[in-house]
């Protein structure tokens, strides 16, 4: 019976060896999954509707922009500037650091580029002096400003690339950023700004709470997929709620 113990025992050693060599081994393939190719966001604000709603859970392409130090957790790599850059596209969405701590993950639209002149008149666009084609397309429900539902104004707005995307004007076009100074963007920098025109913390807030320019270095990823949405309020670990909250028509939608 002694001898048989002595044989068992380096098996159920190398079972156990096994199976954290295994765990270590896949957290490692999902650390660099999440560093160099696709990292999961989640929408808690509602700064992007109607593009991107609270709920909403997305991957963004860390490889589109190429990589800096804020491509790694904690923005730990000794990394300046960029490596295998790739400037965005007016139009895009992405995720970046906030400019004033390095820390804090935002994401908005890309309308500026640098060397850009950006200016909000009466809630129109303008880009290098031209305005952005901008067409009524009927309402959506929202929230107002008291957090009641209301029937708000959306709009389709066309930039010069020919990309094209909805805006809501929660406050029509009196709202406290619908008429800006002209900002010009500095190089290396870009205008951020939300599709959600009245609620969105971007780029034409310049003061020091704000967002103001956002440099190359701060950008993270390119926002391609959302893979899974549920309605605001509803935390997406009770299953039990998926068959009424889940937004099943959003799931593995391309965002534009």
């Amino acid at each position: 019976m002694d001898n048989l113990q002595e044989k068992t025992k380096p098996a159920d050693t190398g079972g156990i060896g096994e199976t954290i060599r295994v765990i270590v081994e896949a957290l490692l393939i999902a650390l660099v999954i999440r560093t160099f190719v696709f990292q999961p966001f989640n929408i808690p604000s509602g700064s992007l509707i109607p593009t991107l709603l609270i709920g909403d859970y997305l991957f963004v392409s860390k490889y589109t922009y190429g990589y800096s130090k804020h491509s790694f957790p904690f923005s730990i790599a000794p990394i300046s500037g960029r490596i295998w850059g790739a400037e965005p596209k007016r139009g895009d969405i992405a995720v970046f650091k906030l400019p004033r701590d390095g820390e804090t993950d935002y994401i908005k639209r890309v309308i500026g580029l640098p060397g850009d002149r950006i200016q909000m008149i009466d809630g129109h666009l303008r880009i290098n002096g031209q305005p952005v084609k901008k067409e009524a397309d009927g309402f959506m429900e929202s929230r107002d400003a008291f957090g009641r539902t209301a029937r708000i104004p959306r709009y389709k707005e066309t930039l010069s690339n020919g990309v094209t995307y909805n805006v809501i004007e929660r406050e029509g076009n009196s709202g406290y950023w619908d008429n800006t100074i002209e900002y010009v963007v500095p190089m290396g920098h870009f205008f951020m700004m939300g599709d959600n025109r009245d609620n969105s913390t971007d780029s034409r807030d310049q003061s020091a709470s704000g967002v103001g320019f956002v440099p190359y270095e701060n950008l993270v990823g390119r926002a391609e997929i959302i893979f899974f949405s549920i309605e605001e309020g509803t935390p997406p670990w009770q299953l039990w709620k998926w068959p009424e909250d889940a937004r099943w028509g959003r799931f593995f939608q391309k965002i534009r």
